[in-house]
């Protein structure tokens, strides 16, 4: 239990040390002042001083070893220790370049804080307190107080510190610039155009096998998850395509339409529609059979599919893209031609002006 600062106990109850009689408290003054060894020894000072410097060396490698690990260890090209695109790679690839980025940021820290702790001036002083603004004098004072503390951190008299920390904070900027050369080239219309465009008359195949679909294959109320016929492994660009092109179709009674000009994109009640949300790119997989509305399971963006998958809630601010489908002569599900118009987020719709009736730049 702690006694008052006078060495008598405090009262039953009080959770406060009781200050000291006659108000106020004593002032308990500073502990007697340790110099250290860099303050006391020249060989010392400069031990200190070549440690900052490799500490700044050392950020300089981190950043060096990030920029070489982000163009020779990558997770998809040139890996020096895994399989090109295994998952090893992406491990490697993810283990180098932090480390390298870890290394460059930690030093640099580590190298600020050293150099405080060993070489900055060590003296304490207690100030008065005055009011905020201090007369000219005080300000002119305030100014030679910060001179001289430039001149006594020996900025100008340590240029191997100087010299190093110069080098770790310019190596920094261009680790975290260097991805960017990597960023390109622009996508151009890529993101307006669909493996559904690749050819006419693709046939319309399930997602899981890649089987084609019949018009007699698509029961009353069904939803079936769809992608064009001929879009492989073997495809170039196979994932990013297999996400454009992802579409849904579903069937229901023509009775029920409520936009005529969607109506005429189907055939029989089988209407197709993009699977990617136009809010922010989730799949639309959910398909409610008694009311015909698909739902959003990211942000609960809700599309009728009976009146063109017009938005009945949520964020979404435009419908999903509807695929034209018609009926080959054997009875298969095709489509006669791409999207009308771009698919997923409202911001891939900067350049909607573009003639999408184009040939994709990349087939």
């Amino acid at each position: 239990m702690n006694n008052n600062l006078d060495g008598s106990s405090p009262a039953r109850g009080v959770s406060a040390i009781a200050p000291k009689e006659g108000g106020g408290f004593p002032n308990p003054g500073l502990p007697p002042h340790v110099h250290r060894q860099a303050d006391l020894s020249k060989s010392a000072e400069k031990r200190a001083e070549r440690v900052v410097a490799g500490m700044f060396v050392l950020s300089v490698i981190g950043s060096v070893l990030f920029v070489a690990a982000y163009f020779v260890v990558t997770p998809t090209g040139m890996n020096v220790f895994a399989e090109e695109g295994s998952p090893s790679a992406l491990w490697w690839s993810n283990l180098i370049t932090g480390l390298g980025l870890a290394i460059a940021v930690f030093f640099i820290g580590a190298a600020a804080v050293h150099w405080a702790k060993t070489l900055m001036p060590d003296e304490e002083m207690v100030e008065e307190r005055h009011d905020i603004r201090s007369s000219d004098e005080t300000r002119e004072a305030a100014v030679g107080i910060i001179n001289d503390g430039l001149e006594e951190s020996g900025i100008a008299r340590r240029p191997l510190i100087v010299t190093a920390m110069v080098a770790s904070l310019a190596a920094l900027p261009i680790a975290v610039l260097a991805p960017l050369s990597t960023l390109g080239p622009l996508p151009g219309n890529k993101l307006h155009h669909t493996f559904w465009g690749h050819h006419k008359g693709q046939r319309l195949a399930r997602d899981h096998d890649g089987t084609p679909i019949k018009l007699s294959d698509v029961a009353m109320n069904s939803i079936f998850h769809v992608m064009p016929e001929g879009l492989t492994h073997e495809t170039p660009h196979h994932l990013e395509e297999r996400a454009k092109a992802a579409a849904v179709i579903v069937r229901f009674d023509p009775a029920l339409y409520k936009d005529e000009a969607s109506a005429a994109m189907g055939v029989d009640g089988v209407l197709a529609f993009s699977k990617i949300c136009t809010h922010v790119g989730c799949p639309v997989a959910l398909y409610e059979q008694q009311t015909h509305h698909m739902l959003c399971p990211c942000h609960q963006s809700t599309f009728d599919v009976t009146d063109g998958a017009k938005v009945i809630f949520g964020p979404a601010h435009r419908p999903l893209p509807q695929l034209k489908i018609e009926v080959d002569d054997e009875g298969y599900l095709v489509a006669p031609g791409d999207f009308e118009e771009p698919i997923g987020p409202s911001f891939w719709n900067i350049h909607k002006e573009k003639p999408l009736s184009d040939a994709p730049e990349d087939k």
